[in-house]
Order: C-alpha cells, then sequence, then structure tokens
C-alpha cells in the first residue's frame, strides 16, 4: 500500500539552497511534525533556473543543486528522522533556452527526421510552404532583416562543426549545409597548397561525405542511422584537420568571416541569408509567436517547449531517473505537474502508478500489483466549479487548491456578498460581473497569446468537415471563430475525451453543453449550425459512414483541443479576469470564484467525505 504522508514541506532547490542545505534543517522540520519534504523539480534544469520547472535534461540530476551522492545522503538523513521525499516531476514541457536543451538542438540541426523529432509536439506542415519542415523560432529582438544586416546572426565554427549564434542563442547548422563554407575553403586551401596535398585530400573527400548525407525529410530509417553515424565521423575528421592543418584552419575562418557578411553593405550578407534558410528552423522577430509559432507550447511562454509523453519511449525517458530513484527508496512520492496540460491524463497516471510499482519490487518493497495505487501521487489539477475530480484517475488526491478555497470560504460570511459588490461598483465604477469578465479576458488571450494553437487547431477541424457532405460548406475562418467561443466559453478547465470512446463521459458532456449553450447566446447573428457541428465533434456523435480512420482524426482532434482549453483557462481567468475584478481578494486563488460568498461548515464536511473516499 503506500505510504501516505502525515504532512509535507515544500523546499524550493536552487543553486543557492541545494541538497546539502536541506540536510542542515532537517532537524527542524522533525521537530514541527513533518512526515515528507516536498522537493522542487531537481533533475538537470536551464542554467541559473530559480526554480527548476525548466528541465533540459532528464536523464541526471540538476548540478546546481547537487548530485546524485547527495541526494542519497538527504534521502539517508532524512529517513533517519522518520521523513521521506515527495518529488516534484514535470511531465509537460522542456526548456528550450540558452540552447541548453541537447534534444531540442538536435531537432534544430536535423528537423523532423531526427531521432528526438518525436518528444516534440511541432506541426512540420504549416500554412505556408516556405515554413515546410522547420521550425518557428521567435529568439529575434526586432525584424529579421535588421537583425542579420545589424550583424547581429554570425555563423562559426565549433568543435567540428557549423553553427549561427544569435547573442547568447547558439542554433546548430545541419551538417548538409556545411559545404557552402567548406568550398569556399577548400578554394583557398588549393592557393596554398597542392592539389594532392593529405589536407587539401581530406577536405575534398569531406565535402563529398556531407554532400551524401540523407536530406532532413528522409524517412527510411536506415538512412536516418546512416546519417546519424556519418554525422559523427565527419565532426571528428574535421576537428582533426583543423586541429592539425594551420592553412585550413585559417581558410575556414577566412570563409566565415566573408559569410558573415559587413555591416553597411546590405548585399554582403545574402550568402548568410542564403545558408540560415537552408536549416530546419527560422529565426524571427519574438512578437510574431502568437500567430505562426508551430511548436506546442506550455501555455504561451515560448521558451517551454511541450513534449509528448503519451508516447512511451517519451515517458520512458521523462521519468527514468524518478523511478530509478523510487527502487533505492531515496522518493516516497510524486507531485505531478499540471496534468491538464498531457494529451491523456487518466493514461499517464496509470502509467505512473504502474511503472513506480515495478520500481517497488524491484527494489524490494511491498507493492501488490493488483493494487491500482500502489505509490503516493498527487496532481496539480485545479477542480473548477462544481467539477468533480474524475474517480477513475490512478492518484491520491490533487495538491489542494480546492480543499484552500473551500477552506477560505468558511471565513467569508455569505450575507456580505450583495454589500461587498455594491461596494466594490461605487468604488471602481465596474459594470460587468465576473462571468463577462472571464469571458471577455479568455477571448483575449485566445486572440492574441494563444492565436498559433487555435490556427493548428482550426485547420484540423476544417480538414475533418472537408471528410462529409454535411459539413464540407463551413469555411476555415467561421470555424476558427465558432472554436474560438466555444472555448472562450468552456466553464471547466477541460474535459477527458479518450481515443478510445464512442461516447461522452456524462461529465463531460455537461460542460460542453454549458460551453455550447453560452457561446451560441453571445453570438445571436451567427449560425447556430456552425456551433453545433463543433459541439458533435466534441461530444463523440460521429455521423453514419466514416471510417476508423476518420473516427480516429476526430478523437484526435478533441484530445488536442483538450490540451488548449486549460491554457486558455489559466491565462484567461487566473492571470487576467482575477486582476480586473475582485470584490474580496481572497475570493480570487486559484480555483476560486470571486461569485461564491462563503460556504457552510456542513458543505465544507461533505466535501471532505468525498475527498475521503
Amino acid at each position: 500500500m503506500a505510504r501516505i504522508p502525515l504532512s509535507t514541506y515544500r523546499l524550493q532547490l536552487n543553486r543557492q539552497f541545494t541538497f546539502s542545505h536541506v540536510c542542515e534543517i532537517v532537524d527542524y522540520l522533525e521537530a514541527l511534525g513533518i512526515g515528507d519534504v516536498y522537493l522542487s523539480p531537481f533533475l538537470k534544469a536551464r542554467p541559473g533556473s530559480p526554480h527548476g520547472y525548466d528541465v533540459v535534461d532528464h536523464s541526471c540530476v540538476n548540478p546546481e543543486i547537487g548530485s546524485e551522492e547527495d541526494l542519497e545522503r538527504l534521502a539517508r538523513r532524512l529517513g533517519e528522522a522518520g521523513m521521506g521525499i515527495l518529488a516534484d516531476v514535470v511531465p509537460n514541457h522542456m526548456s528550450i533556452a540558452q540552447s541548453a536543451n541537447p534534444r531540442w538542438q538536435e531537432v534544430l540541426e536535423d528537423g523532423p527526421s531526427s531521432p528526438q523529432a518525436g518528444f516534440f509536439d511541432v506541426d512540420w506542415l504549416p500554412p505556408r510552404e516556405n515554413m515546410a519542415y522547420k521550425v518557428l523560432l521567435p529568439v529575434l529582438g526586432d525584424q529579421y532583416g535588421r537583425v542579420l544586416e545589424n550583424g547581429e546572426i554570425q555563423a562559426e565554427y565549433a568543435e567540428g562543426g557549423f553553427q549561427a549564434r544569435y547573442h547568447a542563442t547558439i542554433l546548430p547548422l545541419a551538417p548538409r549545409s556545411w559545404p557552402v563554407l567548406l568550398e569556399a575553403a577548400l578554394e583557398r586551401v588549393r592557393g596554398r597548397l597542392s592539389g594532392e596535398h593529405e589536407h587539401v585530400l581530406e577536405l575534398e573527400s569531406i565535402v563529398t561525405a556531407l554532400n551524401y548525407l540523407p536530406p532532413r525529410t528522409e524517412t527510411d530509417e536506415a538512412r536516418l542511422r546512416e546519417r546519424q553515424r556519418e554525422k559523427q565521423i565527419i565532426r571528428r575528421r574535421l576537428a582533426d584537420l583543423m586541429a592539425g592543418s594551420a592553412e585550413v584552419r585559417e581558410a575556414v575562418e577566412a570563409a566565415v568571416r566573408e559569410m558573415n557578411g559587413r555591416r553597411g553593405d546590405p548585399r554582403s550578407f545574402d550568402r548568410l541569408e542564403a545558408l540560415l534558410a537552408d536549416q530546419a528552423w527560422r529565426v524571427s522577430y519574438w512578437r510574431v509567436a502568437a500567430d505562426e509559432i508551430n511548436y506546442r507550447r506550455f501555455f504561451d511562454i515560448n521558451e517551454l517547449a511541450a513534449i509528448r509523453v503519451e508516447e512511451p519511449a517519451v515517458f520512458a525517458a521523462v521519468h527514468e531517473r524518478i523511478f530509478e530513484f523510487i527502487r533505492r527508496g531515496w522518493i516516497h512520492g510524486l507531485r505531478v505537474d499540471h496534468p491538464d496540460g498531457l494529451f491523456d491524463p487518466m493514461r499517464y497516471c496509470l502509467d505512473l502508478q504502474a511503472a513506480a510499482a515495478a520500481a517497488l519490487t524491484e527494489g524490494g518493497k511491498a507493492a501488490a500489483a493488483a493494487e491500482a495505487k500502489p505509490f503516493y501521487v498527487v496532481a496539480e489539477k485545479i477542480v473548477a466549479g462544481d467539477e468533480e475530480l474524475r474517480r477513475k484517475w490512478a492518484i491520491h488526491g490533487t495538491t489542494g487548491y480546492g480543499f484552500l478555497n473551500f477552506l477560505n470560504g468558511l471565513f467569508v460570511d455569505p450575507d456580505s456578498r450583495r454589500q461587498m459588490g455594491r461596494i466594490y461598483r461605487q468604488f471602481t465604477g465596474a459594470g460587468s460581473g465576473i462571468g463577462n469578465s472571464i469571458y471577455e479576458s479568455k477571448s483575449l488571450i485566445l486572440r492574441v497569446a494563444l492565436s498559433s494553437e487555435i490556427n493548428v487547431l482550426a485547420r484540423r477541424l476544417d480538414r475533418i468537415c472537408q471528410q462529409h457532405r454535411h459539413t464540407r460548406d463551413f469555411t476555415l475562418e467561421s470555424l476558427r471563430f465558432a472554436l474560438r467561443e466555444i472555448v472562450a466559453c468552456f466553464p471547466v478547465y477541460r474535459t477527458y475525451v479518450r481515443a478510445d470512446q464512442r461516447e461522452a463521459d456524462p461529465e463531460d458532456r455537461r460542460h460542453v453543453l454549458a460551453a455550447l449553450n453560452e457561446a451560441k447566446g453571445r453570438n445571436p447573428a451567427t449560425s447556430e449550425s456552425v456551433f453545433d457541428v463543433i459541439a458533435s465533434i466534441l461530444l463523440l456523435e460521429d455521423p453514419d459512414g466514416i471510417t476508423e480512420e476518420q473516427r480516429a482524426e476526430r478523437r484526435n482532434f478533441v484530445m488536442r483541443l483538450q490540451q488548449v482549453t486549460g491554457p486558455a483557462m489559466a491565462k484567461g481567468v487566473e492571470d487576467t479576469a482575477f486582476y480586473r475584478y475582485y470584490p474580496l481578494a481572497s475570493q480570487n486563488e486559484v480555483g476560486g470564484d470571486p461569485q461564491q460568498f462563503g460556504v457552510s461548515p456542513f458543505f465544507f464536511h461533505r466535501k471532505n467525505r468525498v475527498r475521503l473516499e
């Protein structure tokens, strides 16, 4: 059976507060009566991370916090005091900032044929033809042309290969694009050495090998393995040649200088522009991200790329060290960060429990295979309104936003609602209530911060509608508008449709119909039919005659949409509406409802009984 902590105490780890620092306060925590220490994420994060939620490498502990040996010492010290560790896991996203994520850098180098491409959620075929098989990187501080001609983007040689640098951002140049630099260098070397010189022949051979590498659109597995192998060989050969030949090194450096252009001479940057256009990425002004970015992000944060933890290989890589620490007996519980962002939260929780049980068994701990929840897991799930936590999730509860709001409600007089509202309106002049504020705030977020996500979904929806004669006449723009309105009216963070479902769960159906009715009411001039067709897809009401492949595409659309309604709610409600309307500020905590003035002791205890079950 799972080890349930009596209480937890959260500690924020970073380079200023490490595993060793935690060891120093164990006696203090023991005196407080703490059951388990809840540690913030401690796998390798971007350099200087203050919080650890921007992981760049799941395969190792963050060296700024300590080593595995330090973690072991902490686990042993806590165990001596009768305490355990509750670890924070981040299955939604990784940081791609500061060029510190090796998986992301490989994707940028090789594009969709990279072995790491499946790790991230990238739309490789966006509407713009010139963006096919490229990742849009909104990292520039100004328009691309101005940045380029200002000399802020520079090609450079490093460790057997070439890369582009924009201030602190380093972007790999694809090996198949290197010949444009090396052929220029080769011409210079031939002017100094004979055509039969071993360094000339080696450089010629390297250029030939680069030209034979498979393109980034290649899908054949054997050819992809060949490219990975040959890339490493070519890098070693080039590094050795650069180290052993002053003539080659000077020629390459000169070719790079010439490629980088001369400030004040716009035409001198043409070759660099062509080189950059030959990559699996395109840098752009950061302000275009909302409309055209083609990788899924965590909320609207460009530096946090969503990962596809629903894929078994990704799941295994993300949790490899965590399960190893469970096997060793160092970790006794998990806190899951933002499960509503996952493709299939229920499946994830089941997989988490199964893998934890396997780790416990291998580690010699008692863990019955039949036990659905052998390991203590809590999820950062925000239960909104009258929503109930799904009982099929293999978790022991949420992190407590709902409980705190109910607890706060005990100290709020329900009879004060009307008076507080009147005082607030007199003081601020605010005319609309929280309902309109939430709708307006979510609409704003969907038009600005999450517009690219809506655009991707609208294109998927358009393809689905084109498959059936009853829906083929809806335009892309009408579908995009209706989709945005339904999401803006969604009453909860998300529904939980799964790929194998044939009919909607009653709870999901209730929330979809609530969103549908509000969206229709707010848009009387819009044909109801366009809202109805979206609702029919969300409610799993499949038309007759569709194939299993088409049915799967419809389910995939719903599951993708479910990953967007959560961020829309979080950004629109928590981060916007709650700062625009607050008659009583304590009602505006995460998961709170400014209209819910107070709860009765009877209601509070009834909720506790449900939670205990």
